[in-house]
């Protein structure tokens, strides 16, 4: 390996998106160092963590990681996922392991796969607490003993020290429970002795591969090469290129400051960072710094169940519905809940007026001709939802209100059945950080071989 430059390829934004194999072919032409992918984050919210799913198909993963897994091993090139499986808890680990043992069958491959646990207990997380290691992130409500006590699955977010172990093993494959984003693309280059300030900001950046370029995708593939001084980045589809806008506009992506990102053990501060457009479409950034932090944290993320969800999707547009859909579905609310005695909650969603932004619209005065509303019911079973959800519809649907002239159904229902069952509702109990001693005490390391 040149000492002064080490070679990253990022396929795309997830694991399961899908990428041109063209592009990929290109980036394994340049002979990259490692190859890592992103697998997931909690984006999609609590449910898959809760439900220990993936939001991406089997079959889209499977496709990605064969072109991936087969080219990297026969170039002896290692290759590191992040966050298996969308969550990285034990059943998105095996979810993915699973699938790398097919695809070893299927293309007769043998290999080592390091696996980094991510998984933490209750119990160790109550010590934490009691010992008061716990801190609250500046969104969030400080942590109570029931808040540990009820979740049903809680991850801790490793740093780079988990993955230095794991490589130290030689595998082929390391597949790491939850991860911090860059992590995979980063831990490598920062094992080598390069700058973990420039190793992170480029692994921000690759995890989501070609977004950052323009056109921006998730499905394509972009080349990232660090050197002592800066890095540049490059993508692998002619059609693309990154300047320095898009670069440092991704460079904002799921910031709340601008100039620091948080992270285990430090905070990548970018106070000093330069962004240069370079020749063929590329962009070199220097200058971004990483500040280690004492005591070193990990973020914890917690889900508990909060119940079960039935929903309903229908049409309005009488106008004169429409002028008075608040007070509308305010008394059909109340109405629900008062007929039935059902604990529980039922929530109106109006797409047209304010259903993406709610309370913080601020187009508040504009009346559409049409509208969308989703009826979802909450309650503690599924039975219960079911009825709420029901009860709630044929309220709407046919309610009386001034100036209504049909009597046939105020809405228009876009399903038969009208009612979606949608199982049960997660929500986020623990989204806090905790003070270790040691980085690498709560991420275990196990080998497997995969293959004949």
């Amino acid at each position: 390996m040149n000492e002064d430059e080490f070679r990253v390829l990022s396929p795309t934004a997830i694991l399961g998106y899908g990428f041109p194999q063209e592009s990929f072919r290109k980036g394994m032409a340049r002979k990259p160092h490692l190859v890592a992918v992103d697998a997931g984050s909690t984006d999609p919210g609590p449910y898959y963590l809760g439900a220990g799913k993936s939001f991406t198909s089997r079959k889209a993963v499977r496709r990605d990681l064969e072109i991936i897994v087969e080219a990297a091993v026969g170039a002896s090139i290692p290759v590191i996922i992040g966050s298996a499986g969308g969550s990285g808890a034990l059943p998105h680990v095996e979810w993915t392991r699973s699938i790398l043992e097919e695809i070893a069958a299927k293309k007769r491959l043998r290999f080592t796969v390091a696996v980094l646990h991510a998984d933490i207990s209750s119990h160790d997380v109550l010590a934490a607490f009691d010992s008061k290691r716990l801190r609250s992130l500046s969104h969030s409500a400080p942590i109570r003993r029931e808040d540990i006590r009820s979740s049903t699955r809680i991850v801790a977010q490793m740093g780079a020290e988990p993955v230095w172990k794991a490589l130290d093993t030689g595998s082929q494959v390391i597949l790491c429970g939850r991860c911090y984003d860059p992590v995979p693309f980063a831990a490598p280059a920062i094992r080598e002795g390069f700058d973990p300030g420039l190793a992170y900001h480029m692994g921000k950046i690759l995890e989501c591969a070609a977004i950052a370029a323009t056109p921006g995708s998730g499905r394509d593939c972009v080349m990232g090469t660090l050197r002592r001084d800066g890095f540049e980045l490059e993508s692998l589809n002619e059609q693309r290129r990154f300047t320095r806008v898009s670069t440092a506009a991704h460079t904002l992506y799921e910031k709340s400051d601008p100039y620091r990102l948080p992270g285990p053990g430090g905070t990548l501060d970018l106070t000093d960072t330069k962004f240069e457009e370079l020749d063929g479409g590329r962009v070199r950034v220097s200058g971004s710094r990483f500040v280690p932090d004492l005591p070193y944290t990990i973020k914890l993320e917690g889900v508990r169940l909060s119940g079960y969800r039935t929903i309903c999707v229908a049409g309005v547009r009488d106008p004169a519905f429409i002028c008075r859909i608040d007070a509308i579905l305010d008394s059909v609310e109340r109405q629900v809940i008062e007929d039935l005695g059902i604990a529980g909650r039922i929530l109106f969603h109006v797409y047209g007026v304010n259903g993406v932004m709610g309370a913080m619209e601020p187009e508040k005065d504009s009346v559409p001709h049409e509208m969308a509303v989703i009826i979802e019911a909450i309650a503690a079973d599924e039975e219960d939802a079911d009825a709420l959800c029901a009860h709630a519809r044929s309220t709407v649907l046919h309610c009386g209100y001034p100036g209504r002239i049909s009597t046939a159904g105020n809405l228009a229902l876009l399903y038969s059945p009208s009612d979606i069952p949608c199982g049960p509702v997660y929500e986020f109990s623990i989204y806090h950080l905790m003070e270790v001693e040691d980085p690498l005490q709560y991420f275990p390391l196990e080998l497997c071989e995969v293959g004949r």
